[in-house]
């Protein structure tokens, strides 16, 4: 919108104070174009004072958790009560079984007891049981079974077997509902968010956009929804299904002996407190780590985005330690996490542990009492509570994650509804406000005062009035940001003015249906941005439900069709992202078409021209002239001889109009416009347009606009296009292309063959499978960390066996008689589980802290790594569609974090698994092989299911991924593009094309959450068919006298909780596959050899500077197109000290020569030669140390003004004397020191706190600071206001002085002195020859000069 150099103050800058993602204020500085800043002096210091109240302003509070589920239609609300209900009872499955659990105890101890009872135990028999005393030992025995109701042993075993059988089977069952159910709701409520989320942001008003960052926005779609989607999905399940289990758990060991249940639970507020305090540092150092990635992956986006500067300069080691810089903060802070986490982990273990031990030596008092008469308490008992209480606090630590998930899920939805539920102050989608049936198309500005949201305190119109009559011409001109754009805008609505209104018709535009205003208009800007999609749909894009026929006419008056119809798919072409695949003029000319197609009353022209060459624009203007005939027109104009015939000419000067009328009258005024004109006009021109005025010929107004005659207009109008030319997006930076795929199957097969088929070679590129030694091999350089955290793992995955020898060994102590030694086996083996807690205190401090180091210190490492690969890569990598700026910063960021899914604690929960495994099936062996072979067949089914649920969790991840790409593509083209779709209100048009890609995944993901909710179920259910199986066998074994029913527990305990610890590894399941995918995609592109090889040892150093520039034969084809030529044989030559000029149309092939000498792209026929070397065989960076590259829209980055500067040369320090001597020969010094900060003022994203003409010249100074000996100027003017560029251009003319220098221009005024011109077209050079001697042939080169007098 608008010129480039009015972005300080029109509001196109999207640096606000308030940054979507991470609330963090990006750096603000008030700034005025050249002689304009003295007025706002001292406001920076203010600015930063407000930073800090707007964050914590704009800090939104979590949404309750009852909120979360706000946008859930009725439907979904029951699948979540189901799914709550059915986790509770899945829940209750537990306890139910700790119930039968202790009844079985009672048997084994009690059949135990009366079977070892001989004449030596007698005595303590009579003891325990005082009304037995006295009767002998088979009369004892009998009594006792009668006694201790154990009449029938394996009743009571076959008992306890079917009934866990029956609760195995409820498990399963209901694990299946409430994983289903939960997935169902929460995929349907997030499914609907996405679009709801995408449709509000397009709503808002633009004055939102300017003050808020949309950068984020694929990560606040994906990443925001996902966090949310968690949130309210299964894991609400999990953690009910958890938390029922504590609670049952507890209750049930109140009623079954609360008094030890007390003596076990009085640790727990110990351990809460513990466990509450390490919580919130380990919260508040996660956000600081988030917080700092966020800041590196802006500096990742910045780079990526402008990887051609990065690349010119030989920035790209600066670049990786840039972001390296960040990265060790929140590295650091991921450390300390990890740390925390050890802690936190190690002290749960250790007071758990201690519980336990006080729990047997206590317990074991209270049962012997009991035998006394002194309580109830029996062995079935102990076990109840103590398997109550232990499994309860193991479920609150498994429910604990979920707390953070909700947590971080109320975060995500507090961003995500404040966006949904903001309601727009412009709202494009409202159908309130009047509608007339007719529009004569009068426009009116009254008394306007108006200030950019973005900049209140800098007032940008002050009391406009302007009237624009039906069908009148209105051109508003003027310097740099005065507030041309801006009247602009405000017509279409963008912005209300402050004060005064804005009239159609007579009627107020607030009073009118936005969407009515906006489709009265048609907009064409100086830089149109089309979609990728195809020209038809593009053009559609004006007017819904417009014919094929009316596509073509408004393409044949906007002189399109003729070009169109020239390409191989003609209106089916694919333009690609921001129509890169098309020349500028092409471009311009279907954004004219778009906006004729709809027929508009009012069409509004914002410098529609100037980027463009003397031929296009020539076509362009034509095509412009003809279609405002009988509408009411709006002109923004630089070059004044497009304006000359308007029928108004206003003046803007400061925000105020100062001078209005036609040409003629404002010329015979001789003020500001006048100044404006002449400013523009050769001597030769001025001299005649001075004598026209002296003789009073009112004819040479309109004769002045061009002394082409008509024959010659039409003959450029029918001429050629060169079609789909790339070399625009040379120009303007690192704008992508969308076509790759057809692109590459059209290389790889004939014509004739070429379908419409998706690509799977390259999708088949994306992932690749890794393998998990390669991954761990990458985590090599930290062994020390991963030894010791494998050796805390394999530690911890010990303790659970020991706890199992344990337990047998406590529960075999049950059965002696001898209450003395009963007691001392008690106090033993509670010091044993004491010993147990320390060592699983330490073992889990280890694994947790080991593994959090080595696995921050490695995804620091792949991040740097991958970003430092991406910045090696040739510039036909970068134009893949795969690799667009939004996929690169996401495989970055997330891709790098999720490796860690594969090492880190991953590897620890695997390796403790395997450990747990090891153990307990030896130790299952070694006590008895019979019980053990019986037992064993259970892991495969535990392992089974772990196997087939990371396998349904893996496919998932791809899928989901790539598909919420393929939709993010779409929602980020329209948020990027925001004030096109605004003017085209097209905004409910591309929120339903976003929701239409989501469909398909959403409908696939629930299909998924069946097996997912099956493999869960199941994989919770066997380990208690496992344990009915082992306690059936293990009983007939006991009653047969094979074995002691210590054996049994010690199998079973070590068994269950050995394949349990292989289930819970069920839960990260997800991580490890997404950490599969993720690596395939880096190490694909680590292992990747750039085809152009920009490494420091590769190539030939050349002595001294470049002297010669020659290329003979040079065929070129982009590797996105390869079946386009875009040069073919050319052939041209520069001398040392010499300047070639370049010029010809858009798309001939110009700025392709500029990027071939930077070594971006190779030829693939031909020779480029310096000094007569092969320039293939020379070493890049020395090539690109060689030459100082000044592009029509140079990119600068978010640092400060000397920084920028210095970049020029990054092989070595550069001193603030060369910098300043840089910015003189720039002609940019003076400006600097006007400044508050001078050279250490931040010059914004992108340079967007600077004006054009600002740019353009620290861009000079940053070219010059590395003393070039050879100079490439790419259009480095013709984005400029009359003022900037005549600044500018006595700047280029100082650098190119004893240069050798090659210059491609579309203003021929600026190159007449050069001592070579070729012109190009058609992909060769046509001519070639002095300003003076191409004149004289009267060919190409006379046209084009005709053309732009």
């Amino acid at each position: 919108m608008g010129a480039k150099s009015e972005e300080i103050i029109n509001g196109t800058n999207t640096t606000g104070t308030y940054t979507l993602k991470n609330g963090v204020s990006d750096t603000k500085i008030n700034m005025m174009p050249d002689g304009d800043d003295s007025k706002k002096k001292g406001k920076k210091k203010k600015d930063k004072e407000k930073e800090g109240d707007e964050e914590d302003e704009n800090k939104l509070p979590p949404v309750p958790m009852s909120q979360l589920f706000r946008y859930a239609n009725g439907k979904e609300k029951c699948l979540t009560l189901l799914g709550f209900l059915a986790a509770m009872t899945a829940g209750l499955c537990m306890p139910a079984l700790f119930i039968l659990f202790g009844d079985v105890t009672n048997s084994f101890v009690y059949q135990e007891m009366i079977t070892s009872l001989d004449d030596d135990s007698l005595g303590y028999a009579w003891e325990m049981f005082p009304q037995l005393e006295n009767l002998s030992l088979e009369e004892t025995r009998s009594n006792l079974t009668v006694l201790l109701d154990v009449d029938d042993f394996f009743h009571d075993i076959a008992v306890f077997g079917i009934g866990t059988f029956v609760i195995a089977a409820i498990q399963l069952v209901c694990g299946y509902i409430f994983v289903t159910t939960m997935n169902y709701a929460a995929e349907g409520q997030v499914y609907r968010l996405r679009g709801k989320f995408l449709k509000s942001i397009l709503r808002q008003e633009i004055g939102w956009f300017d003050t808020h960052q949309t950068n984020d926005f694929a990560s606040r779609v994906t990443e925001d929804l996902n966090k949310m989607q968690e949130g309210i999905g299964e894991k609400v399940g999990m953690f009910a299904f958890f938390m029922t289990i504590f609670v049952a758990s507890i209750i049930n060991a109140f009623i079954h002996g609360w008094e030890l249940t007390l003596i076990i639970l009085s640790a727990f507020p110990v351990l809460g407190i513990t466990t509450g305090v390490i919580a919130k540092i380990q919260s508040n150092l996660s956000s600081l780590e988030l917080k700092e990635y966020a800041r590196a992956g802006s500096i990742a986006e910045e780079v990526l985005s402008s990887v051609r500067t990065v690349l010119s300069f030989g920035g790209e080691q600066k670049e990786v330690e840039r972001y390296q810089a960040n990265l060790v903060h929140a590295q650091r802070a991921g450390v300390k996490r990890g740390l925390m986490t050890g802690v936190g982990m190690g002290m749960m273990w250790l007071i758990i542990y201690a519980a336990y031990a006080l729990a047997f030596w206590y317990g074991t008092g209270l049962i012997l009492d009991s035998r006394k008469g002194d309580g109830d308490y029996d062995p079935g008992k102990l076990l109840i509570v103590f398997f109550s209480v232990l499994m309860g606090a193991m479920n609150v630590g498994q429910a604990s994650p979920y707390m953070e998930a909700f947590s971080v899920a109320r975060g995500a939805a507090a961003a995500i509804f404040d966006i949904v539920e903001r309601k727009s102050a412009i709202d494009p989608t409202s159908t309130e406000g009047h509608k007339p049936n007719t529009i004569t198309g009068n426009i009116e500005l009254r008394n306007v005062h108006f200030n950019y949201p973005s900049r209140p305190d800098v007032p940008i119109l002050r009391g406009i009035n302007l009237k624009v009559e039906p069908g009148q011409t209105v051109a508003l001109v003027g310097s740099s940001g005065c507030g041309k754009s801006t009247c602009i805008q405000l017509v279409q609505r963008f912005y209300d003015p402050g004060q005064g209104s804005v009239l159609m018709d007579g009627k107020d535009v607030k009073s009118l249906n936005l969407g009515w205003v906006r489709d009265q208009i048609g907009v064409v800007g100086q830089e149109p941005v089309l979609f990728a999609t195809t020209i038809a749909e593009n053009i559609r894009y004006g007017r819904e439900g417009v014919s094929r026929a009316d596509i073509e006419a408004a393409a044949q008056e906007a002189n399109a069709h003729y070009f169109i119809m020239k390409l191989p798919k003609q209106y089916e072409t694919q333009v690609g992202e921001r129509g890169a695949q098309i020349s500028g003029g092409q471009k311009q000319r279907i954004a004219i078409a778009r906006a004729l197609v709809r027929q508009p009353r009012i069409l509004l022209l914002d410098e529609a021209t100037s980027a463009l060459d003397n031929q296009s624009e020539a076509v362009v203007q034509q095509a412009l002239d003809k279609v405002r005939l009988g509408r009411t027109t709006m002109v923004v104009a630089h070059r004044l001889t497009t304006i000359r015939t308007a029928d108004k000419i206003v003046v803007f000067d400061e925000g105020q109009i100062v001078e209005e009328g036609s040409h003629q009258d404002l010329m015979s005024l001789k003020g500001h416009y006048y100044k404006l004109v002449t400013a523009q006009l050769t001597p030769e021109q001025l001299k005649k347009a001075h004598d026209d005025m002296c003789s009073g010929d009112d004819s040479t107004d309109s004769d002045a606009v061009s002394d082409i005659s008509q024959s010659l207009v039409d003959e450029l109008v029918n001429m050629p296009s060169v079609a789909l030319s790339r070399a625009p997006s040379v120009r303007r930076s690192i704008r992508r292309r969308s076509s790759t795929r057809s692109s590459k199957r059209r290389a790889r097969r004939t014509k004739k063959k070429t379908t419409h088929k998706k690509d799977d070679d390259d999708e088949d590129d994306d992932y690749k499978p890794v393998p998990v030694g390669e991954i761990l091999k990458m985590n090599s350089s930290e062994w020390p960390y991963i030894v010791g955290g494998i050796i805390g793992s394999a530690v911890q995955g010990v303790t659970i066996p020991l706890y199992a020898v344990m337990f047998g060994d406590v529960l075999g102590s049950l059965a002696t008689t001898d209450e003395e030694t009963a007691r001392k086996e008690a106090n033993l083996y509670s010091i044993l589980f004491l010993v147990i807690g320390i060592i699983a205190a330490f073992s889990m401090f280890l694994q947790a802290y080991m593994f959090a180091l080595s696995g921050e210190l490695l995804t620091s490492r792949l991040r740097k790594l991958t970003f430092a690969a991406m910045l090696k890569q040739e510039m036909g990598w970068f134009d893949e569609t795969k690799n667009s700026v939004g996929a690169l910063c996401s495989r970055l960021s997330g891709d790098a974090a999720a490796v860690q899914g594969a090492t880190g604690s991953r590897v620890g929960t695997v390796v403790q698994a395997i450990t747990t495994l090891g153990t307990s099936t030896i130790m299952v062996l070694v006590f008895d092989w019979r019980l053990g072979l019986v037992s064993l067949p259970f892991i495969p089914f535990v392992l089974a299911a772990v196997y087939l649920q990371a396998k349904i969790l893996m496919g998932q991840s791809v899928t989901e991924s790539k598909i919420l790409q393929d939709a993010g593509k779409i929602a980020i083209e329209s948020i990027t593009n925001i004030r096109t779709v605004a003017s085209l209100h097209k905004e409910q048009h591309f929120a339903k094309m976003y929701s239409d890609a989501l469909y398909g995944p959403h409908k696939e993901a629930l299909k998924k959450s069946h097996l997912r909710g099956f493999t869960f179920g199941f994989a919770q259910s066997v380990p208690f068919m496992a344990y009915a199986t082992t306690i059936l066998y293990g009983g007939h074994l006991v009653d047969t006298g094979i074995i002691t029913y210590d054996i049994v527990f010690k199998v079973a305990e070590a068994l269950i909780l050995g394949t349990m610890m292989v289930g819970q590894a069920v839960a990260f399941a997800p991580n490890y596959s997404k950490a599969k995918v993720a690596a395939g995609h880096i190490f694909n592109l680590l292992q990747r050899r750039p085809a152009i090889d920009s490494s420091p040892g590769v190539g030939l150093r050349l002595s001294g500077p470049i002297s010669k520039v020659e290329m003979t034969e040079g065929h070129f084809a982009y590797p996105t197109r390869p079946d386009t030529a875009i040069l073919k044989g050319l052939g041209l030559q520069v001398g040392l000290g010499k300047t070639l000029a370049l010029v010809g149309a858009s798309g001939c092939g110009k700025s392709t020569i500029i990027s071939l000498l930077e070594r971006f792209y190779d030829l693939n026929n031909g020779a480029l030669n310096i000094n007569d070397q092969n320039i293939q065989a020379v070493n890049i960076g020395w090539t690109r140390g060689e030459l100082g590259l000044v592009s029509q829209e140079p990119v600068l980055f978010d640092i400060t003004i000397a920084d920028n500067i210095a970049y020029g040369d990054n092989t070595r320090t550069v001193t603030q004397h060369e910098i300043v001597e840089a910015a003189k020969q720039a002609n940019i010094h003076t400006f600097i020191e006007s400044l508050p900060e001078k050279y250490k003022t931040r010059v914004g994203s992108k340079g967007t706190q600077l004006s054009g003409g600002q740019k353009q010249r620290i861009a000079i100074a940053r070219a010059l600071i590395r003393n070039p000996s050879v100079l490439l100027l790419d259009e480095a003017t013709s984005a400029l206001d009359t003022e900037s560029e005549k600044v500018v251009q006595e700047a280029l003319e100082k650098a190119q002085a004893g240069r050798t220098s090659i210059v491609i221009a579309h203003r021929l005024s600026t190159i007449q002195g050069a001592d070579s011109i070729a012109v190009v077209d058609g992909g060769t050079v046509v001519e070639t020859g002095t300003h003076t001697q191409l004149m004289d042939m009267k060919g190409h080169y006379y046209s084009l000069y005709q053309t732009n007098r």
